[in-house]
Parts: structure tokens; C-alpha cells; sequence
């Protein structure tokens, strides 16, 4: 995990540790619903710079380690994966909307 990374002008280890909570931590997250949104991370992600380093979840929200170089634009990267990966898992999993349906009421 230790490995140092450089470009022309600059020596940078940069991990970052980001957690992602469903709205009103609905209980919604499953193995492969976590499976496939790490999918979606790891085809979005090396468009910006960016490396996985770990991901964990539970039912409610999802933990992921990262690293970065120092010009990525982490802001763009996070709105663009949010974006995706809710737009294609409630597309390939209709029950999550079930879910948040049933417990909003």
C-alpha cells in the first residue's frame, strides 16, 4: 500500500478514504448490488487518475480507499460515478426502488 508515486515535477502519495451513505440510509446495499457498483468505479475511475485500492460495504452505506494524483479533480470524478452508478443500478436492480419506496412510507 506504501508505494510512492511521482510525475515529472512531483513525488505524492495521495489515498483517500470516501464513504458513500444511501439516502436516509436505506437499507438497500447487498453483495451484488456492491459487486456491480464497484464494477462502475473501476470503469469510470482510471478517466481520472484514479486507483482502488479497497472497497467494503454494509447495508447502508459503502466504504472505498483510493488513490489519486494531485491533478485529478475529485469533485467531477465523485458526481460523475454517483450519477452513473445510481442511474445503472436502479436500472438493473428494479427492487431497489421497491425498497426505497416501502421504506419511505
Amino acid at each position: 500500500m506504501e508505494k510512492i508515486d511521482h510525475n515529472a515535477h512531483s513525488v505524492y502519495l495521495m489515498y483517500y478514504h470516501l464513504i458513500m451513505v444511501v439516502k436516509y440510509r436505506r437499507k438497500v446495499i447487498e453483495n451484488p448490488i456492491s459487486e456491480r457498483a464497484k464494477e462502475i468505479w473501476e470503469h469510470i475511475a482510471p478517466r481520472y487518475g484514479i486507483v482502488l485500492e479497497e472497497w467494503n460495504h454494509d447495508i447502508d452505506h459503502v466504504h472505498v480507499m483510493f488513490r489519486a494524483q494531485p491533478r485529478t479533480e475529485l469533485s467531477k470524478f465523485i458526481n460523475a460515478y454517483k450519477s452513473a452508478s445510481s442511474r445503472l443500478l436502479k436500472k438493473e436492480y428494479p427492487e431497489i426502488r421497491e425498497k426505497l419506496w416501502k421504506e419511505a412510507f
